[in-house]
C-alpha cells in the first residue's frame, strides 16, 4: 500500500480530478460571502497546491451573489463543490452538511469571512497526521494567538472561553477558532445538534478523541459583514453550555471484547 501524501510534500496531481477522492476536504459554511469567496479560494489553492484536496462550500442561505460568486470559482477551474441550504440553518448546520458531503478522509474547516489565513493549513494538517500516526484520533484547533477582531468580540470571546474551559475542561484556549483539522470519520462520530461547531474540542474528546492547539494568523475582515452576531453567540452559548456539560455528563464509552478464536 502506497503512503499518505504528507502536508508539505512534493507537488501533488491536479485535484480538480474527479478519478480519485481528495485527501483532504477543506469545509466552509458561508452566508453573505460573496466578495471573499474567489480571493479565499485562490489563498487556499496556493496554500494546498501540494496535497490533493476539494473545496467544500455550504451556502447557508445567503441572500447575496454567493452562489454566483461559487460557480465562478468552480469555472475557473478551482476544484469547488458547492452545497445549499435553502434558508439559513445556522454555521452548525452548514459544517455538518459540508462533512457529510465531503470525500476527503481528512477535513480542515475555516470561517469564509478571510480572517482565518489558509496558510496555516498545512501546519495543522501535518500536525494531524503525526498524531494519526501514533495511533491517536486527533483535532487540532487553531489558536488565534493575536485577534484582530473589536474590542467587544474580544472579550466576550473571553468571558465565554474562561466559563467554557472551566466548565468543560476541554484543553483548548480558543474553542471558537474556525480552523480546525481532523479525521472525518471522527466528525461523523460525534452527536450533532445545532451550534454543536462551539464545543467540538470537548465532544472530540467525549468521544474518546484527543485535542491539542496550534498558533495560528488571525487577520481583519476586510470585505462583508459579521452574519453571526456576537450577542447572539454570548448568550446562545450559554444556554447551550448547560446542555453541553449535560451531554458530557450522560456518555460512556464501552471497551469492547471479542471471543479469541
Amino acid at each position: 500500500m502506497s503512503a499518505e501524501p504528507r502536508a508539505g510534500s512534493a507537488p501533488a496531481q491536479p485535484a480538480a480530478d474527479a478519478g480519485a477522492p481528495p485527501l483532504l476536504s477543506v469545509v466552509i459554511p458561508v452566508r453573505n460571502e460573496a466578495p471573499n469567496i474567489a480571493p479565499l479560494v485562490a489563498e487556499i489553492e496556493a496554500a494546498l497546491a501540494a496535497v490533493p484536496h476539494e473545496i467544500v462550500y455550504v451556502d447557508d442561505g445567503s441572500t447575496d451573489h454567493t452562489p454566483e460568486a461559487l460557480r465562478q470559482a468552480r469555472d475557473a477551474g478551482a476544484p469547488v463543490r458547492a452545497l445549499r441550504h435553502r434558508e439559513s440553518c445556522g454555521q452548525s448546520a452548514a459544517v455538518i452538511t459540508g462533512v457529510k458531503a465531503a470525500r476527503g478522509r481528512w477535513i480542515a474547516t475555516l470561517d469564509g469571512d478571510g480572517q482565518n489565513d489558509p496558510a496555516d493549513i498545512p501546519r495543522l494538517f501535518a500536525r494531524a497526521q503525526a498524531e494519526a500516526d501514533q495511533g491517536r484520533r486527533t483535532m487540532v484547533a487553531g489558536h488565534r494567538v493575536n485577534r484582530k477582531d473589536s474590542g467587544v468580540k474580544r472579550y466576550s470571546s473571553k468571558v465565554a472561553n474562561a466559563i467554557r474551559s472551566r466548565l468543560l475542561r476541554d484543553r483548548t484556549p480558543d474553542t471558537g477558532c474556525g480552523l480546525k483539522v481532523f479525521p472525518r470519520d471522527l466528525f461523523l462520530d460525534l452527536p450533532h445538534f445545532d451550534h454543536m461547531h462551539r464545543f467540538l474540542p470537548a465532544l472530540t474528546l467525549r468521544q474518546g478523541g484527543s485535542v491539542v492547539s496550534e498558533p495560528v494568523n488571525h487577520r481583519p475582515r476586510v470585505r462583508g459583514a459579521s452574519n453571526y452576531g456576537t450577542l447572539d453567540r454570548l448568550v446562545v452559548s450559554l444556554f447551550d453550555l448547560v446542555g453541553m456539560a449535560w451531554l458530557q455528563r450522560r456518555g460512556r464509552r464501552p471497551v469492547i471484547e471479542t471471543d479469541a478464536p
